[in-house]
């Protein structure tokens, strides 16, 4: 046997480890510098400021808050304040006001608008475009414009002071139609509904076991975007319903800024009792929100 020596120049040249970062590389993840840090600090302080200034307004007096500098850190009054703006308010059935009617303003318009949507992005009908430039068109015109005829309406049915008024007129929502209609155009492919209408599916079959599943992700971000609009809507409430006798949770907070010397620190404190509910349902539901705003965004 001849052995055949190999020299070192044929030999096959080193194998170079890859440079890359790791961001580059298949399955690696993206790591963020200092100055990315240093902004989303920034932006984080920014967003929380209003929120911690509340909280240190609230625990306050009237005197201290009157004073310049204002105070940047608590006081001794904060649950004394809470307690007061409880009491006064009648937070405690404004609460159970508001939660009604935002829940079920946001559960109608999540199912009208999914329906509606569905319509708009995959059914062929004559007409569809006029009506979808109607619905949009309705976006453009301001809310104060409709005021007064609606207002009127709710006085000739005898409704104000009642639930009922604030409900009905927040039944349906163009930018929930719109919102759903982008979503489903993407999410939603025409082949399932094909194979669904082979399978002898009548068109609400089709809605229930396969626009609905598909729209979930999206149906739970504008349900939470809905309840939080209805939960802070201030102006039409303001105007049917009084503090003494169906209270949501805004127009009894702007009855503690009556009188000739309104308590500010009693406003915050208000303010605050208003806004913890919020943010609970946003620390419970929001991963599951932003997963379905995720998952939307990977299905378009």
């Amino acid at each position: 046997m001849t052995t055949t020596l190999t020299k070192p120049e044929d030999a096959a040249p080193p194998v170079r480890k890859s440079r890359k970062p790791r961001a580059a590389r298949a399955g690696g993840h993206m790591h963020g510098g200092p100055i990315a840090y240093a902004i989303l600090v920034l932006f984080s302080i920014g967003s929380l400021f209003p929120l911690v200034w509340t909280a240190i307004a609230a625990s306050r007096d009237n005197n201290r808050l009157a004073q310049t500098p204002p105070p940047f850190w608590f006081g001794s009054n904060l649950f004394h304040n809470l307690d007061v703006a409880w009491t006064d308010a009648n937070l405690g059935e404004a609460f159970v006001n508001t939660t009604f009617v935002a829940g079920v303003s946001a559960l109608t318009i999540v199912f009208l608008s999914t329906i509606a949507g569905f319509a708009f992005a995959k059914l062929r009908f004559r007409g569809r475009g006029a009506l979808m430039l109607l619905v949009i068109g309705t976006m453009m015109v301001p809310p104060q414009l409709s005021v007064i005829p609606l207002y009127m309406m709710v006085a000739k049915l005898d409704w104000t002071d009642q639930l009922q008024a604030i409900i009905f007129p927040s039944l349906v929502s163009a930018f929930g139609v719109f919102f759903m209609r982008q979503y489903l155009i993407q999410a939603l492919p025409d082949e399932l509904i094909e194979a669904a209408r082979m399978d002898g599916a009548s068109s609400w079959r089709v809605v229930w076991h396969i626009v609905f599943p598909a729209a979930r992700p999206a149906m739970a971000v504008l349900g939470m975007l809905m309840f939080v609009q209805t939960w802070n809507d201030f102006l039409w409430p303001f105007l049917v319903l009084t503090q003494t006798g169906n209270p949501t949770v805004q127009v009894a907070v702007a009855g503690l800024g009556r009188g000739y010397t309104p308590d500010q620190s009693l406003i915050m404190a208000g303010a605050l009792l208003g806004t913890l509910p919020l943010l609970l349902v946003f620390a419970i539901f929001g991963k599951q929100i932003v997963g379905g705003i995720m998952q939307g965004a990977v299905k378009g």
